[in-house]
């Protein structure tokens, strides 16, 4: 079979399910953040660094509003792509563009103060033992082997210096803080003062004067660079020991479906732990799927909207009356909807055990397949092998309605684009995994990082806290991570402290004598 003309039927999409998928995107951008009505809270914004396109977001958009009837109608793979855009989508790029540009502004500067400062550091060692050689070289004393060995002295020190702030520094971002962290301000102010009081003291004592004992100069220069590399200890306890030992456990819960993970963390500042939590998040937590939190809001819908009052005796009559009437029909309803919550989620775990089967054994046979294609492609010639990528695109209509019915029934179906699975089939192929690796991603879903990423990742993030975001955390502290679609609550509680005291066990006071009483024979 012709791949390309058993493909041939994939671009009939749903317009009707592209005019309702763009006008919800629309409403949704159209809908204002939620802002905070206490005045004590503060909120700051936490930002990635700016890796993916400004439209990024917005073709991820176009995709999901194509029809997931890939499995049903599963015949073509063609390039044709439309994007739409409006005077919102418009605003809103133009206010991100704005923001972005003020955060690498931001950032830029503190890397390039910090790598100015750096650059003095590594030259004031050099630069205090070439100055005398180049203002009064006649004048300096003969330096000797002590003072020769210094010079190898100094070029080690630096050279180890070098190696540990470039491993301690010199990392790409992982994230922009909204704020200074205090204790790295902290270590480069230190810096400035030490370079520059040597600086002051060298002018002085030994520019002013001409001092002509040039292995004393060098023995200067050798005591920078050791109180050099203490600073650098101090940054290593300070950025990178400090923190390791659990201190607080956080409680972190999504907003949405209330699914809640536990982490131990150390002595860090609201903002370094909000950056923490928001790595491990992606890396534990499902992926927030708003289709399932769809069904329950209508079941309530429909309960409610079951409800009817009418008023028999005319306008302002009877109220009392008529409230107690709906008491009491809302409490019969009451009463019966646990009964048809009950059988909507029987029906509904049915119906996945029902297509899961179904997929186990479609996924099952095209993989059976697929080894005999094998068998046969060893008896062929080496240039008429089949591709990994032919395999998957040869075997997958026989899996895909099967497929398509399930993340439907599961509600997965716009996390896995057709483009999406064909890569994971071929991924499986090429490795000689079997039907169970290949259908792990689809049965159990996985931690968010699993899935594409203009399909989960959130630009931006905003800080809410009533705390400044630069203060340590402490017990009590409870703090919230905003994203478009829902939030991070953050709730702190300190470890307690714990005493163990030790019993000491007699090893005597074990043993025991057993005696038996001999019997005798009459």
């Amino acid at each position: 079979m012709d791949t390309e003309s058993t493909y041939s039927g994939y671009s009939h999409y749903s317009g009707h399910s592209k005019k309702a998928h763009r006008q919800g995107s629309r409403d949704r951008h159209k809908s204002p953040r939620s802002k905070d009505g206490s005045r004590s809270e503060k909120s700051v914004t936490i930002q990635t660094p700016p890796a993916e396109p400004l439209l990024g977001n917005d073709a991820s958009r176009t995709e999901e509003g194509q029809d997931d009837n890939w499995g049903e109608t599963t015949t073509a793979i063609t390039g044709t792509s439309e994007h739409s855009i409006s005077q919102e989508d418009i605003a809103r790029i133009s206010k991100d563009l704005e923001d972005s540009v003020g955060l690498d502004c931001k950032r830029y500067l503190g890397l390039t103060v910090a790598a100015v400062l750096g650059l003095l550091v590594f030259l004031t060692p050099i630069a205090f033992i070439l100055l005398p050689q180049i203002l009064w070289r006649d004048e300096l004393e003969p330096c000797g082997t002590v003072c020769e060995g210094l010079f190898i002295s100094v070029a080690f020190k630096l050279l180890i210096l070098l190696i540990g702030t470039w491993a301690l520094f010199f990392r790409q971002p992982k994230a922009d803080i909204p704020r200074v962290f205090m204790f790295r301000a902290l270590l480069l102010v230190l810096i400035f003062l030490f370079v520059f009081s040597y600086w002051l003291f060298y002018g002085v004592r030994i520019l002013d004067s001409k001092d002509t004992n040039y292995q004393g100069i060098v023995q200067y220069a050798v005591s920078l660079v050791d109180a050099l590399l203490f600073i650098h200890y101090l940054a290593i306890v300070l950025l990178e020991l400090r923190q390791l030992q659990p201190m607080f456990t956080v409680k972190v819960v999504r907003s949405t479906d209330g699914e809640s993970r536990y982490y131990s963390l150390g002595h860090l500042s609201i903002q370094r732990a909000a950056l923490v939590v928001l790595e491990n998040y992606y890396r534990d937590f499902t992926i927030y799927n708003p289709s399932l939190l769809m069904a329950s809001k209508s079941r309530a819908a429909k309960h409610m909207a079951g409800l009817k009052v009418y008023n028999v005796d005319g306008p302002g009559n009877n109220a009392a009356g008529q409230s107690r009437a709906m008491i009491a029909a809302a409490a019969r309803r009451r009463d019966s909807s646990h009964n048809e919550l009950y059988y909507e989620e029987a029906d509904h775990d049915r119906r996945v055990k029902k297509r899961r089967a179904r997929l186990v054994v479609a996924v099952e046979e095209a993989f059976t397949h697929i080894k005999r294609l094998q068998a046969e492609e060893q008896q062929k010639a080496p240039g008429e092998a089949m591709d990994p990528r032919e395999a998957a695109q040869t075997i997958f209509p026989s899996m895909a309605r099967a497929l398509q019915k399930y993340l439907r029934t599961t509600r997965q179906q716009h996390y896995h684009s057709m483009e999406s699975i064909l890569q994971h089939l071929a991924f499986c192929i090429t490795n000689n995994m079997t039907p169970k690796a290949f259908l792990e991603r689809y049965i159990n879903p996985g931690p968010t990082l699993q899935y594409d990423r203009d399909r989960w990742f959130s630009k931006q993030w905003t800080l809410v806290s009533e705390e400044a975001v630069t203060r340590g955390l402490r017990d009590g502290v409870v703090f919230v991570l905003k994203c478009l679609d829902f939030s991070l609550v953050i709730n702190v509680k300190k470890i307690p402290f714990i005493k163990l005291s030790e019993e000491f066990i007699d090893p005597k006071s074990h043993k025991f004598v057993l005696r038996l009483q001999s019997e005798t024979s009459v």
